[in-house]
């Protein structure tokens, strides 16, 4: 099992000056291991091997891919020496990340979904670089140990657990300043709870207004946290606009803006934290929507959606659960809200008719509570089948 943990550091003015340094220099390099991948790209993506003598056509290069990228750094090290000064698996991260980019963009994920075309980093965009490896004995006493930069201190606000170790390290610039991301790995296996009652579960139908709506009636309120925050943040942005270009006065306007959106993002995450960690206590099993929030976040509701943030709250409740030992189940959300969860009747109704009145069984109820209700059941349905077809594997 892998999980991160973040912790502030508080780095010396040289020590700071090292990490800004480095994130520089990583910074062009990936620009220019990005340039080769364009470069190539541009010249050999013709399918067409043969053209008439009037015409001319370029030799064809060599594919850049992150192995005769990453062993090109030697080469660099001997043009530019001052390269020498980064960690050499810092620096064989960038290739690295430039295959991952550039390949998102023309296969796509695992999932087939692709990526936009990769941009080159501007000044102060590259902002994390990665230790691959890391010894536990270097992060001790409130201190961490990292290579070419040296002993940092750690604002240690929870301890790591017993038998996770650290896998790798990265070290992420932000508007409040410098950040520690250990991730951490358990090779024991996460087991499935002793207690693990499969009729304990519950649905819920997450939204705007409120921001979920649970089958046992349960509501809690969307927060907005952008929504109150936008009169700062348009402050914060105009100081930004009305500063001269270069200037240190739009540096430090710049560093404001990012700090109060940086705290809309936090209150954010920790509301999703504290509200998964309510829902876990509760239930065994949560069945929610399987949503298309790229598609939604495209429609003219798209700033709320996006300060719901119903992704980021279904990836932390789906961690959370099976480091609990417990289970989330995703299930179609098509009609959801038209169906009705006593008999089953379908009934087309806007999006401003806010109740379910169903004129076969009568019914009638909130309609956020009729669409958790069928999203339970579809649960499930769901979870039964993955029960079954578990069996006859066995």
């Amino acid at each position: 099992m892998r999980i991160s943990y973040q912790y502030k550091i508080k780095p010396t003015k040289e020590q700071a000056e090292k990490i800004d340094k480095t994130l520089e220099m990583l910074r062009c390099q990936y620009n220019y291991l990005l340039a080769q991948r364009f470069d190539w790209y541009e010249q050999n993506r013709c399918p067409v091997d043969r053209c008439p003598l009037i015409c001319y056509l370029p030799e064809l290069k060599d594919q850049p891919n992150y192995y005769n990228q990453k062993a090109s750094l030697t080469q660099l090290k001997i043009d530019r020496p001052w390269y020498k000064e980064i960690h050499s698996q810092v620096l064989q991260e960038v290739p690295k990340k430039v295959e991952i980019t550039f390949e998102r963009w023309l296969k796509g994920d695992i999932n087939g979904k692709k990526s936009g075309r990769p941009r080159f980093k501007s000044q102060g965009q590259y902002k994390t670089f990665t230790y691959p490896q890391f010894k536990r004995e270097h992060f001790a006493n409130n201190k961490i140990k990292l290579s070419r930069i040296g002993d940092v201190k750690v604002i240690v606000h929870r301890q790591i657990p017993d038998g996770f170790y650290i896998k790798a390290v990265s070290i992420t610039r932000k508007a409040d300043g410098y950040y520690v991301t250990l991730s951490l790995d358990d090779k024991r296996v996460p087991t499935i709870k002793p207690d693990f009652d499969v009729d304990n579960i519950v649905g819920i139908d997450v939204g705007l207004i409120d921001f979920y709506v649970a089958s046992d009636g349960s509501r809690t309120k969307a927060p907005k946290y952008l929504r109150k925050a936008e009169r700062k943040l348009k402050s914060a942005q105009r100081k930004v606009s009305r500063r001269t270009k270069g200037s240190n006065r739009r540096k430090k306007a710049i560093q404001k803006l990012g700090k109060r959106h940086k705290k809309v993002a936090d209150t954010r995450k920790d509301f999703h934290f504290k509200t998964a960690k309510s829902l876990l206590d509760k239930y065994d099993v949560i069945a929610v929507e399987k949503l298309n929030i790229k598609g939604l976040s495209k429609t003219r509701l798209a700033k709320s959606i996006n300060d719901a943030g119903w992704g980021q709250f279904v990836t932390i409740l789906s961690n959370k659960a099976a480091n609990a030992g417990l289970k989330v189940i995703a299930v179609n959300p098509n009609d959801t809200s038209q169906e009705c969860s006593s008999c089953g009747q379908k009934l087309k109704k806007p999006l401003s008719q806010r109740m379910h009145n169903c004129p076969v069984c009568h019914g009638s109820l909130c309609r956020d509570l009729n669409a958790a209700i069928n999203i339970k059941n579809r649960g499930a349905q769901g979870l039964k089948a993955q029960t079954m077809s578990s069996l006859r594997s066995l």
